[in-house]
């Protein structure tokens, strides 16, 4: 099977430390490996290096070539721009496609917390073995909820199939992309449901087809792509199309589309997180609400649920924090409530075109 390893995000909802030109995936967040190093680590020894993909920015070449010198130069796959996510699982889905498109591809992330690695590998190789005898076409891997959460897709499971060792597999019926907290509260209580973080495993024939069928446009022009690839003209026929595919998700491209036929969910708990923004890294990390997380040389005072993290050798000293994040690299302090970290988005776009445009 084939792993494809996404890392072309910017990341700025972890800013500070996530930048445009070293966005968070490529930073050793909390440990002493990037979290892409983590996502590709933990994948093995289960799938090997070579069956290992990293999908990422151009820009980024030389970080990725550094972090992971054990793939193969030939498994880096680079966007000349970012176009989202739609076109860029299209394009690794038209390549592999053109390889061998009955061979079972898996789609993960570089940015995520994963704490029960070997649930995760198992659950994977569950996913590979019915994608090959055919049980099904298309398998979401689901976690298993801890709290109403309104910030990701919920994935509605049918009837279960089988369950062995805590993994279990249902029919799939619906997805939810970011409902509204009451509908996010129905659905923690009930089952059947569980979260979609992203992780599915298929074949990129299946793929291909659904592609073909609900964006027949983008379709077509990932089609010239494949064709080139493994070819000389490959780079100058990805470099000419590919920035002119629609900036699509892939929720909206396929997933939204999705009809139950064929389609399948492994329902898990492999203490997945999603650590893309401060308040989410705060919730993977803590064992209670109030629990305060710090990283660095940090003191703490009176203070509950507030998330202090120091990347300078200065002390940082909070006192009657609550529910606050604090975040010091060398040229940025950042001090903002939990609540507010969707502001900060619009506030890393607002030092385009000023004097502060270098800190983004």
């Amino acid at each position: 099977m084939k792993i494809i390893v996404f890392a072309g995000g910017v990341g700025t909802r972890l800013w500070p430390l996530s930048r445009k030109n070293t966005p968070k995936q490529f930073e050793k967040i909390i440990g002493e490996r990037s979290t892409l190093q983590e996502a590709v680590f933990r994948l093995q020894p289960t799938f090997k290096p070579d069956e290992i993909i990293v999908a990422t920015g151009i820009r980024y070449k030389d970080i990725v070539e550094r972090q992971l010198p054990e793939l193969p130069k030939e498994n880096f796959l680079y966007e000349p721009e970012m176009r989202d996510v739609g076109p860029a699982i299209g394009m690794a889905t038209m390549i592999l496609n053109k390889m061998d498109p009955d061979e079972p591809m898996a789609i993960i992330w570089s940015d995520h917390m994963v704490k029960n690695v070997e649930a995760f590998q198992k659950a994977l190789e569950l996913a590979k073995e019915k994608v090959l005898d055919s049980t099904a076409k298309f398998i979401f891997i689901g976690q298993k909820p801890r709290f109403a959460n309104q910030n990701i897709g919920w994935i509605h499971c049918g009837d279960k199939v089988e369950e062995e060792n805590n993994i279990a597999l249902y029919k799939f019926k619906k997805l939810k992309y970011r409902p509204k907290l009451s509908q996010a509260e129905d659905f923690f209580k009930d089952e059947s449901y569980v979260w979609n973080f992203g992780y599915f495993v298929t074949t990129p024939r299946f793929l291909s087809e659904l592609y073909e069928v609900y964006v027949p446009e983008m379709y077509a022009k990932l089609s010239k792509i494949q064709s080139a690839y493994d070819t000389p003209s490959f780079e100058e026929t990805v470099a000419k199309i590919y920035p002119t595919l629609e900036k699509l998700s892939f929720d909206d491209a396929i997933l939204e589309k999705l009809t139950p036929k064929n389609i399948y969910v492994i329902s898990v708990d492999v203490g997945w997180s999603d650590i893309g923004a401060w308040e989410a890294l705060k919730e993977a990390l803590s064992t209670s609400s109030d629990e305060n997380v710090t990283k660095g040389k940090v003191m703490v005072e009176d203070s509950k649920d507030t998330l202090v993290f120091n990347y300078t050798n200065q002390l940082l000293v909070g006192i009657d924090l609550s529910e606050m994040l604090v975040i010091a690299t060398d040229d940025v302090v950042l001090v903002c409530p939990k609540t507010a970290v969707p502001k900060i988005k619009k506030l890393v776009e607002s030092l385009s075109g000023t004097e502060n445009e270098h800190l983004t």
